[in-house]
């Protein structure tokens, strides 16, 4: 039985030992009624996890509280949608999700959903890219590639999380796959939304330039593989350059009904696909209000195409490209990286080795088909590449190196499905519960994975969490904050400035308020404060902040309804604050807290049970901690 026979799939056929990705020609009408047949149901189980996908992402999406990142990038997609002022600023990364929020919340309400829903719905589609490979994998990996990248814990909690890692990966893989279509159908249209896709993943984060490298060095990788296979048939390498050119040639003829037709007809596609990547590019890039202001005079056009595309290549340059950012010691970032792999994706890593294995050695009958070798040496060239790349030990980075993996352990998960059915076929029972065991685990640790790490904010869960996450019952706090400003006229919050216990750094303390109405922000502590100012910028609080070495009894006298203050200075700021009560929380996953003292005439202005909610404790005392436990 050959193996497409046993997944239901179309295996690649070869030439001299190099796959093509065409399906077999000498197979019966019996046959080919099954495989269109099997070919459905294949499909029918990409759509069916991508809406699995969609789900795990979309349920419950505004439950956790912002991240300090999502809190960074959140705060300064309001002021844009508030002034309509947006420059491209590396270190936020792309403008994507600026653009695309700003849309967002000018239709409905802005909460924490709503800013997480873009990446929540491009990373519940990523599984639909499954079936742009369908020349490249038989049906059974097919279904499993779309269910590795819908039910891996990592791909979840990050698709549930506003940043841009999920983001880039997914638009560059849909980028790739609509270029693997191209090749394998022979039609150029796949060229243009193959540039889309570019275009976005290049809107989102600078690491698009990543992927775009590891596409061309595992490209260079096959090709160096076929010249090796070449030799070792003893045929010049002269010879196979000839015949690539030459079977060039033959494709590139079949695009119209004379050469210079089908010449014309390439280059026209891809002057299209060059066209439609810039215009995605420059329309996000531009600054705003430039790029409206242009429609109105033309000659501002040059200097707003500039600022979109040289002007943006230049300052990614500046800041990520110079390498400043990537000044630390490599080992720990390796270890950071394989450490969260091992958390949050074991599942992955044991059917990608397994795929890898399975399908470099042709144990199911077939040598290593090219597609699965080049995701391999994209993984590979990830999980060792990205400990450079990246400027902080991030959970978010295993994505890239996850997504890549997902095709080998596709593979591997093909595998163990096809064993059980020879297994089935010959009536062997302990094969095929052995199978049956392995898979289920598999899901069933993916579903309890997926189920801790769903909003945590645990420091549990730190090895597939990052550091900067608050704990999920400040919320409920900000929201009584959010009632208490509404009510209050005048300042309605002060931000307490101070210096860490044995640091000269300082909290919390931004010498004009005002200087955070437009990006970068005026300093020198605020961003200590995230990601309270996306909450506080929503609610239209009026915010304020006193100088580290100020003196807390004056700072006091006078205090507005709500002090927010380190854990640390919790006991010096509750003495000059009789008549508050104090919520204090976690504001990192460890090692760092943050107290709001909120006016107690002021809590029973708002609604009770909101303040017994926060507070777990009636919030009716003066020196009371609401623990969130």
């Amino acid at each position: 039985m050959s193996p497409d026979e046993v997944s239901g799939g179309t295996a690649d056929t070869t030439i001299g030992g190099e796959p093509t990705g065409e399906a077999p020609t000498d197979v019966s009408s019996q046959s080919r009624t099954n495989h269109q047949f099997d070919r459905r149901r294949a499909l029918l189980g990409v759509v069916g996890f991508t809406a699995v996908a969609l789900v795990l992402r979309l349920v419950a999406l505004g439950g956790r509280i912002f991240h300090w990142d999502e809190g960074r990038v959140g705060y300064w997609i309001l002021r844009y949608h508030e002034t309509g002022v947006h420059t491209y600023r590396p270190i936020v990364h792309g403008p994507f999700l600026p653009v695309i929020n700003d849309w967002l919340f000018a239709l409905l309400p802005v909460s924490d959903f709503l800013a997480r829903f873009p990446v929540a719905v491009v990373g519940g589609l990523l599984p639909l890219a499954a079936w742009l490979f369908r020349e490249r994998l038989r049906n059974v990996e097919l279904v499993a590639f779309a269910a590795v990248l819908a039910l891996n814990p990592l791909a979840v909690y990050y698709s549930r999380f506003m940043r841009n890692d999920v983001l880039v990966a997914a638009f560059a893989v849909f980028a790739l796959g609509f270029v693997v279509r191209g090749f394998d159908t022979g039609r150029l249209r796949y060229a243009f939304p193959a540039a889309a896709s570019l275009g976005l993943a290049f809107t989102t984060k600078e690491n698009a330039i990543l992927y775009v490298l590891c596409f061309l060095g595992a490209g260079a990788l096959l090709a160096d593989h076929r010249l090796l296979a070449a030799r070792a048939r003893k045929e010049p390498s002269r010879a196979v350059f000839a015949r690539w050119r030459a079977a060039t040639a033959d494709r590139l003829r079949t695009h119209g009904p004379t050469p210079r037709a089908s010449l014309a007809r390439v280059l026209g596609t891809a002057v299209g696909a060059l066209v439609i990547f810039l215009g995605v590019v420059l329309f996000f890039y531009a600054p705003r209000p430039d790029l409206w202001q242009a429609f109105g005079d033309p000659a501002q056009i040059p200097s707003v195409a500039d600022a979109g595309t040289v002007g943006a290549a230049e300052k990614f340059v500046d800041t990520w490209a110079s390498g400043s950012h990537q000044d630390h010691a490599y080992l720990p970032f390796l270890y950071d990286l394989v450490e969260t792999l091992v958390y949050g994706a074991p599942a992955l890593l044991a059917f990608g080795l397994l795929g890898i294995v399975v399908d470099r050695y042709g144990i199911r009958g077939e040598g290593p088909r090219e597609f699965v070798t080049f995701a391999t040496y994209w993984a590979a060239a990830s999980l060792f590449g990205y400990p450079i790349a990246t400027d902080i030990q991030a959970p978010w980075a295993a994505i890239h190196v996850l997504v890549p993996l997902a095709v080998p352990a596709a593979v591997g998960l093909g595998f163990i499905v096809d064993s059980a059915r020879e297994a089935l076929a010959a009536r062997d029972a302990v094969s095929v519960g052995l199978a049956a065991l392995v898979v289920l685990a598999a899901f069933s640790g993916a579903a309890a994975a997926n189920a801790e790490y769903f909003n945590s904010a645990s420091e549990e869960d730190k090895k597939v969490l990052q550091w900067a996450q608050p704990e999920n019952s400040l919320k409920p706090t900000m929201e009584v904050v959010d009632d208490v400003s509404a009510a209050n006229d005048g300042t309605d919050v002060l931000f307490v400035g101070s210096r860490p216990p044995g640091n000269d750094g300082e909290v919390f303390y931004v010498r004009n308020e005002s200087s955070l109405a437009t990006a970068p922000p005026g300093g020198p502590a605020w961003h200590d404060r995230l990601p309270l100012p996306w909450y506080l910028e929503r609610y239209g609080a009026n915010v304020t902040s006193s100088p580290p070495d100020a003196d807390v009894a004056t700072t006091l006298s006078d205090a507005p309804p709500v002090v927010i203050a380190k854990g640390y200075d919790r006991d010096e700021v509750a003495t000059e604050l009789p008549g508050y009560t104090a919520f204090e929380h976690k504001f990192r996953l460890w090692n760092d807290d943050v107290v709001v003292f909120i006016e107690d005439e002021s809590l029973q202005r708002v609604a009770p049970e909101r303040v017994e909610e926060a507070s777990g404790n009636g919030g009716d005392s003066t020196d009371s901690v609401g623990s969130g436990e």
